[in-house]
Formats: structure tokens, C-alpha cells, sequence
């Protein structure tokens, strides 16, 4: 280590001041290249979620993801199927469209001494039937889950912590609808008894919500963008093509 180096660590470490590391940085999405450094296509699990969305996505298809400028672009579209399939997930929805979704390459486990924030600048789509997220959820079983941003067929993004499948408190924030961009941050610190997370929501900036993870500290969690269709988000959903736009994100640790 440089002997400048070592002082800064020191000067730190006295002072209690502990060093930021950048896990993905505000330029992942400025390229592919870029983009898959820091980023899979579709779900851990593969194509199918619990909507009416096959993701569809590779390194040679970029027809539903595709990352440019420092933003990435979710791109869903109905299919044409005469007897649509279904969903490989429960409740194992029929497929009528074709989407986007991604997931980074680096999982996020808040401990004792890693806490994250997590931001980005979102365009979403709102109508009735677009079900676009930026989420963490569980690597191993379920819950953990943690919503950042939700729109569910409505102007509202929702903030939700997932402690059981019944034990979830979610609070709702009234959202643009003319596909403004907006941005949101959540910050992740394990609480001082050493298994919860202390999660706090801003929206532009200005702090929204404060929800708690019981048992998240230690926890593998991935984090998800997805543009999912129909479910939740009501239905029928839209005729032709949704785009959901997320730009400047950014995750960091200290």
C-alpha cells in the first residue's frame, strides 16, 4: 500500500468514516459492452415471471433490451399467438407479450458493515395493464423482497417490503404520467440488533417512506429491472408497443 494510501485508511478508521465502493456505476448502461459488465439479460430463473410477459434477450438480441446513452430501454410488445402459451411461474399466467427484463451480476447482502443505496432515474408506463418494476428480491427461497419502484396500471409507484407473503407494507407515491423521467434511491442499513434492514425511499430526492426487513441482514437479495404485462397491473393490457426507460443508475456500498 502507498504510504499516502495507508494514511487515508488510517485518518478513516480513526474517524469512523467508512469508504464508499461503487458496485455498478451511473455508466452501465452507456453501451452492450458495458451493459453486460454489470448486467444479465431476463430473470435469475429465466424467461417467465408471474405476469403475462416472456422476456426475450440476448447478447445477439437486442429487440427488448437494449442499453444506449447511459439508459436502458424495456421494450414489451404483444404477440400474435392464436392459442397463446403460458407462463412457466405461478400462477402461470397466458403469455401475450414479449418483453425485457435484466438483473444485475453483482447480488447485494446488507451486513453489519455494508449498507447500499441504490439510485436511478425512471420513465414509466402507467396504463392499465404495464407491470415495470426495479426491485430486490431473495437469491435462495423467498421472502426477501424489496420494491423501489413498482407501477402497477396506475399513476402510483409503490414502495413495498415483503417480510412474509401476508406480513408486506407498502406505501404508494403518486407518480407523472406523461413518462417524465423521476428518479428513486433507496437506502439499505442493517439496524443495531444485527438481523434487520432499515430500508429508506426517496422519490426526487425527497425521502418518502421508511420500512423495515425483518432478518434481511445477511440475505443474498437480486436486483431486478423487469417490464412485466398484465397480472397485478389489471387487464387487457396495452395494443402495441410499452417502453419503460431507466437512466443514471447507480449502486454503491459503504
Amino acid at each position: 500500500m502507498h504510504p499516502s494510501t495507508f494514511t487515508l485508511a488510517v485518518f478513516l478508521g480513526v474517524c469512523g468514516v467508512r469508504a464508499q465502493t461503487t458496485v455498478i456505476p451511473s455508466n452501465s448502461f452507456s453501451s452492450i459492452a458495458t451493459f453486460e459488465q454489470y448486467w444479465n439479460y431476463l430473470y435469475p430463473w429465466g424467461s417467465d415471471h408471474n405476469g403475462a410477459a416472456r422476456m426475450v434477450g440476448s447478447s445477439s438480441d437486442h429487440s427488448h433490451i437494449n442499453a444506449a446513452s447511459n439508459t436502458l430501454t424495456l421494450i414489451a410488445t404483444p404477440t400474435s399467438n392464436a392459442v397463446p402459451p403460458t407462463s412457466t411461474a405461478n400462477p402461470h399466467p397466458a403469455i401475450h407479450y414479449a418483453s425485457g427484463t435484466v438483473y444485475a451480476k453483482s447480488q447485494i447482502t446488507v451486513t453489519a458493515s455494508a449498507s447500499y443505496t441504490l439510485y436511478g432515474e425512471f420513465s414509466s408506463p402507467t396504463a392499465v395493464g404495464t407491470w415495470p418494476a426495479f426491485w430486490l428480491t431473495a437469491v435462495a427461497g423467498w421472502p426477501p423482497e424489496t420494491d423501489i419502484g413498482e407501477w402497477k396500471g396506475t399513476a402510483n409507484n409503490w414502495f413495498n417490503t415483503f417480510n412474509t407473503s401476508s406480513i408486506v407494507r407498502s406505501d404508494l407515491v403518486a407518480w407523472p404520467t406523461d413518462l417524465s423521467f423521476h428518479s428513486l434511491q433507496a437506502v439499505l442499513t442493517a439496524e443495531s440488533n444485527g438481523a434487520d434492514v432499515r430500508i429508506d425511499f426517496s422519490m426526487d430526492g425527497v425521502h418518502k417512506a421508511t420500512q423495515y426487513g425483518a432478518g434481511f441482514v445477511g440475505k443474498a437479495l437480486w436486483l431486478i429491472i423487469d417490464l412485466q404485462m398484465e397480472g397485478s397491473s389489471g387487464s387487457p393490457g396495452p395494443g402495441g408497443t410499452t417502453t419503460y426507460k431507466v437512466r443514471n443508475l447507480k449502486v454503491t456500498h459503504t
